[in-house]
Order: C-alpha cells, then sequence, then structure tokens
C-alpha cells in the first residue's frame, strides 16, 4: 500500500514539474504567428503591424520591425523582458516619441524615418548599454533634447541625427561618441563649449547646414585631439578653417561652399592629413606655402574653381612639379587668363605667368606665409612628426580584384540577404586592428556626394547589418583597415564583394 501510494506521489510531482517548466519552454522556441523565427533573428518587418506581437522567444538577440505602423503605444511592456536583445529595428513607423520598454541590454538602436521629436533622460537612462543610436530623418531639434539626456549612456559611441531640426549641437553629449553624424540640418552656430568634452571623437560630419566663418569660431574643434576625419561640405563658409587639430586629422572635406580664401595657417601642423578636398568653391588662388605641413598629403582635389594662374600662382606649379608620384592632385586648371584658360598649372612654362620682378613678387609671397596666431592641439606643441603610411580610401565604383599577399589576406568579407532590404556582411581579419571603414554603394551610382554610404566598425566586431537598402539592387560593400601603424598594412588597398 505504502508503496502504491508513493508511486502516485511520484507521478503526480513530474507532472507538476512539467506543468512549471511548459511555459519557458514555449516562450523559449515559440514564434509570434506574424513573424518568422530564425535562430535570434525575429523579422517581423514589412508586415503592417500596429503593435509589436507578443510571445517573442526570450532568446531573441535581433528584432527586426522596420517598414510597419507601430506607434508608441504599440511597444509592450513585456518588451523589457527580453534581455538578451542587442539590436531593434524600429526605423520607418509612426513613433513620435522616443520608445520606452525597450530591453535593458540594447547595444544598437534603428529608429530612423519616424517623426520623433524629443529624447528625454527618462528614456535613454533605461538602455544604459546601448553604443550605437541611429535617428536619421526625424523632427528632433535642439531644444526638444532634455539636459543631461544622455548622461547615463556612457558606452554610446556612435550617434547618427541626420536630417532632423537641430540649430545647433546638443549640449551634454557622451565624451565616450567616436563618430557623430548632425548632416543636413540648420545649424548655423557651433560653440567651442558645445564640442570641448568630446575628446574620442574619430568623425564628424557637418555637410548640409548653415555653417559660415563667423558660426564656427577661432578655436571650435582644437580639442577633438582624436579627430580622424572631419565633413563640412554644402555649408556656407567663406575661408577655410584654422586651428584644426593636428594630431590625428587625416581626412578634411571642404567643397561646395563659398571659400574664396585660404588662410596661410590654415593647415599647418596638419602632418597626418593625407586626403583634402576643396572642390565646387570660388578660390582663385593660393597662399605660398599653405601646403608645407601636409607631410603625409596623399590626395587633393581642388575641382571647379575659378583659378587665376598669375605670377602669384608659379610657385604652385613648382610645389606640383616637386610631388612624389604618389601625390594625387586634381583640378588645378587654368580659367584665367585666357591665353592659357583650360591648361593645367603643373605644364605652365615660366614665361606664361608674366612675372615681371620675381624679387618683388617672391618678397609678398614669403610675407603672406607668415602664420597668424596659431593654437596645436590640446597638449601638443609643434614637434617633429614621423611619418606613417599612406591610407588608401575606397572607390566604390572602381572593381579591385583581390591580390593575395605572399601569406594570407587581410580582410575576407561574407554577404548573407536577410531581406529584399537588409543584407548581413560579416568578415575575417588575420590581423588584429583598431578599427575598419565599412563602406557601401549601389552599383552603376558615382560616387557623388550622398551616394556612397561609409560607418567605421570597432576591431573586435565581426558583422554588421546593412538595412534600407534597395530591393533587388546590386551593391558594392568594400572594409579597409584604419590602422597606420602595423607595418603589415601598408598597402590598404580595400577588400571589395558585390552582392
Amino acid at each position: 500500500m505504502i508503496s502504491v501510494t508513493w508511486s502516485i506521489f511520484l507521478v503526480w510531482t513530474k507532472i507538476g514539474l512539467l506543468l512549471d517548466m511548459a511555459p519557458y519552454s514555449v516562450s523559449a522556441k515559440s514564434c509570434p504567428s506574424v513573424c518568422r523565427c530564425d535562430v535570434g533573428f525575429i523579422y517581423c518587418n514589412d508586415r503592417d503591424l500596429t503593435s509589436i506581437p507578443t510571445g517573442i522567444p526570450e532568446d531573441a538577440t535581433t528584432l527586426f520591425l522596420q517598414n510597419n505602423q507601430i506607434n508608441n503605444a504599440g511597444i509592450p511592456s513585456e518588451l523589457k523582458n527580453l534581455l538578451r536583445v542587442e539590436r531593434i529595428y524600429l526605423y520607418r513607423n509612426s513613433l513620435d516619441e522616443f520608445p520606452t520598454n525597450l530591453p535593458k541590454y540594447i547595444k544598437e538602436l534603428h529608429l530612423q524615418e519616424n517623426n520623433i521629436r524629443t529624447i528625454t533622460y527618462d528614456s535613454l537612462s533605461k538602455i544604459p548599454f546601448l553604443e550605437e543610436l541611429h535617428l536619421d530623418d526625424n523632427s528632433v531639434s535642439a531644444v526638444s533634447i532634455e539636459d543631461g539626456a544622455f548622461r547615463d549612456n556612457i558606452y554610446l559611441r556612435l550617434l547618427f541625427l541626420s536630417r532632423n531640426h537641430l540649430s545647433t549641437i546638443p549640449w551634454g553629449l557622451p565624451k565616450t561618441i567616436e563618430e557623430l553624424r548632425l548632416d543636413d540640418n540648420r545649424i548655423s552656430t557651433i560653440s567651442e563649449l558645445s564640442l570641448q568634452d568630446l575628446t574620442n571623437l574619430k568623425r564628424l560630419v557637418l555637410d548640409g547646414n548653415l555653417l559660415n566663418n563667423h558660426g564656427l569660431g577661432d578655436k571650435v574643434f582644437i580639442n577633438l585631439v582624436n579627430l580622424t576625419e572631419l565633413s563640412l561640405v554644402r555649408n556656407s563658409l567663406t575661408a577655410a578653417p584654422v586651428n584644426l587639430p593636428g594630431t590625428n586629422l587625416r581626412k578634411l572635406y571642404l567643397q561646395e561652399n563659398h571659400i574664396n580664401r585660404v588662410p596661410p595657417n590654415a593647415f599647418s601642423y596638419l602632418r597626418q592629413l593625407y586626403r583634402l578636398d576643396m572642390s565646387n568653391n570660388n578660390l582663385s588662388n593660393l597662399p605660398q606655402g599653405v601646403f608645407d605641413d601636409l607631410d603625409n598629403i596623399t590626395q587633393l582635389f581642388l575641382r571647379n574653381n575659378p583659378w587665376h594662374c598669375g605670377c602669384t600662382m608659379k610657385w604652385v606649379r613648382d610645389w606640383l612639379q616637386s610631388l612624389p608620384l604618389k601625390v594625387n592632385v586634381r583640378g588645378l586648371m587654368c580659367q584665367a587668363p585666357e591665353k592659357v584658360r583650360g591648361m593645367a598649372i603643373k605644364d605652365l612654362s615660366a614665361d606664361l605667368f608674366d612675372c615681371k620682378d620675381d624679387s618683388v613678387i617672391s618678397t609678398v609671397q614669403i610675407t603672406t606665409a607668415v602664420p597668424n596666431t596659431l593654437y596645436p592641439a590640446q597638449g601638443h606643441w609643434p614637434i617633429s612628426v614621423t611619418k606613417q603610411p599612406d591610407i588608401k580610401t575606397p572607390n566604390l565604383n572602381k572593381n579591385y580584384r583581390t591580390t593575395a599577399s605572399p601569406v594570407r589576406k587581410i580582410i575576407t568579407i561574407f554577404v548573407k540577404s536577410v531581406s529584399t532590404e537588409t543584407i548581413h556582411i560579416s568578415w575575417k581579419v588575420a590581423l588584429p586592428m583598431t578599427a575598419l571603414r565599412l563602406s557601401w554603394l549601389k552599383m552603376g551610382h558615382s560616387p557623388a556626394f550622398g551616394s556612397i554610404t561609409e560607418t567605421i566598425v570597432t576591431g573586435d566586431r565581426s558583422d554588421y547589418l546593412l538595412t534600407a537598402l534597395e530591393p533587388e539592387s546590386p551593391y558594392r560593400v568594400c572594409m579597409v583597415p584604419m590602422e597606420t601603424s602595423n607595418i603589415y598594412l601598408s598597402d590598404e588597398t580595400p577588400e571589395c564583394i558585390e552582392t
């Protein structure tokens, strides 16, 4: 009798345990009926949803929710219980406020093409581990960002606020930010205080704003000692900016402004700069010696300027003829006087410059080359800097053929289609590196402004999702190491793949 009773007790105990485990078992393996689930990737995109479906598996790591009609009320509180989720794609929805109820450990959040107007501390403090925030194409203004909204986001590295309603750079951004995109806003002034703490910033894009030289100020960029790329395309500058941080700056884009003057000290101490573009401006001459400090320059683009090839430009011809073959200079074509119109400055003979008194001209040129007050990068007075290897920027319209090195390839790229507008890029690197440049371009497009999309990925990362691509269209994807001190990366031809 005792044995029978004991057996019955054991049976009911097992049944109870199974019932207790049932909810976990279902939640871990179930998938919402309107979605598709694949090993942590949950695809609920392009389904006309007005709310995020319930029943998402607990082992989910990436949520694809783009191209729906999800509003703020459609984000359930249960979503914050998905503690393994690291990436959420919510672009092209109907959000008008920064979403709440997001998983605490999310690292990458895509909210492009909504109508988000406000950013509050309350919403951001709940996701303190965020590393990448994409808020392009929303309605964010400077006054709609709460003071101190980002103060708990101490891991934020990338912030995209392109095509919003910003009139100034937001205050109180985290010091950890490495890439900041503010292109196509309404920014007309930048105070020195707004950028002074961003000492880790490597890439700053301010294209398509309302900036002039008065709105910039003389020392606005000087504390950005880790800046490698600065882009001020399509603004209202009339002179090249001065007092740029010279320690690490490698790329400077100034095209499509109204620049008619380059101060003699504009490029002083920029010894690491290898790419400078001042195309599509109003330059007619250059002060002698303006490029003297550009020890690493390999790409200088000066197209579509009204160059006047008088005697004050004779030094440019001499400088061009002294350059090594690795330096690529484009656009120095004479527009005046009429007798040399259409001729390359480099090819002009000395008599065509009409220099009547070389000694007087030489004295004037030397005088104009004396720099004004200079502000070296914080903590660095001008010293002798060892040249580093050149870095090549990928021409995404060129069909690179991978040249096998004697030992092994540095980067190997893999592509997997996720949806009609999303592809998963992964890669393996043969050598350790601090960062890589990832670029992609729709095939058939010229690399004009707006065609190439690119970002910086850290060296410890091995994959990236390209989203919002044009369906059924071929793309070329390229990667190049952002490493200048590794002797094994001296030939930095980008590794490319077509998909």
